[in-house]
């Protein structure tokens, strides 16, 4: 890895993105608002963009079984870091793309990472996208991170997008919005955790414009502590589509969930369901696990883990 990388930031690295040492292809490594390193492929380049802070992806037509890695690490308390990646994705490209921001705070001000991610997925395309959000740090300053992801998928192309904010990030506003295109296939998961005194608010606008446009989505989340989370999706059927939307939360102490899924038909051949169940962990569950030799702390975290994964 780079030599100006800290054993803070590879530990970070390694949290969101699973990178281990120097990634194998395209990618590009930012910390604390700066370039760290980058790598074009011979099928993907990676480019500063001009008007804006951030970078242009480009994915040639055909590419397949590549991977991007593009993840943002902030160790510097006080920073507030807004970068606009945008992923031009060919047709028949079959291609994974990691992202993720890791804070490290270990003093008092704030610091706060906003991404705005914005894709083109080509007809006939498969991506496979996946975001981690983390923070950590012994310092009382706020972690912050206020993600924006747009989607615009053309004719067949397909997309799977994980979603995902593991321990420790302060507060965090989450906004996704997709435009579908004829036959354009869209499964969004989104897991979520929060404790102490955190806020999650994650909203989601999903526009099925083509025929048979169709979307999944899937939300699971734990509220531990004081925290408060708000889930606000939103389908559209704007033809003959389908469109599923499913929140399962787990509520524990003086914790608060909201979750308001909502779907709007503006064809009569649009199919569209949403679902929401809120719930404690059934003390059946944890009585069974503690028969098998784990404590009640043991047996809640295991619980707490397979409902998340």
């Amino acid at each position: 890895m780079a030599e100006n990388l800290t054993p803070i930031d590879a530990d970070l690295l390694a949290e969101i993105a699973n990178i281990h040492g120097m990634p194998k292809g395209a990618f590009n490594i930012r910390k604390d608002g700066q370039l760290v390193e980058r790598n074009s492929s011979a099928n993907i380049e990676i480019a500063t963009k001009t008007d804006h802070p951030g970078i242009d992806i480009h994915i040639k037509p055909g590419t397949k079984g590549e991977t991007v890695f593009i993840p943002v690490i902030v160790t510097e308390s006080g920073l507030k870091d807004v970068v606009y990646n945008t992923f031009y994705i060919g047709e028949d490209c079959d291609v994974n793309i990691i992202a993720g921001c890791g804070i490290h705070n270990s003093s008092h001000a704030a610091s706060e990472h906003d991404g705005i991610h914005t894709f083109y997925c080509g007809k006939n395309s498969h991506v496979k996208y996946v975001e981690k959000h983390y923070g950590e740090g012994e310092g009382t300053g706020e972690r912050i991170l206020n993600p924006v992801t747009n989607v615009v998928m053309e004719e067949g192309s397909s997309c799977e997008m994980e979603l995902v904010q593991l321990r420790g990030v302060t507060s965090t506003v989450r906004d996704t919005n997709a435009e579908l295109g004829a036959g354009a296939k869209l499964v969004l998961t989104e897991k979520l955790l929060t404790h102490d005194d955190q806020t999650a608010t994650s909203n989601m606008k999903v526009e099925l414009k083509g025929e048979d446009a169709s979307v999944q989505v899937i939300s699971r989340s734990v509220a531990q502590d004081r925290s408060v989370q708000v889930f606000n999706p939103l389908v559209i059927g704007e033809s003959k589509c389908r469109g599923h939307v499913q929140c399962d939360a787990i509520i524990m102490g003086d914790a608060k969930v909201t979750a308001i899924p909502g779907i709007e038909a503006a064809s009569e051949d649009a199919m569209l369901v949403h679902e929401a169940a809120i719930g404690k962990i059934a003390g059946d569950q944890i009585v069974k696990l503690m028969t098998l030799g784990l404590t009640e702390e043991e047996a809640e975290q295991e619980i707490l883990e397979d409902f998340l994964n």
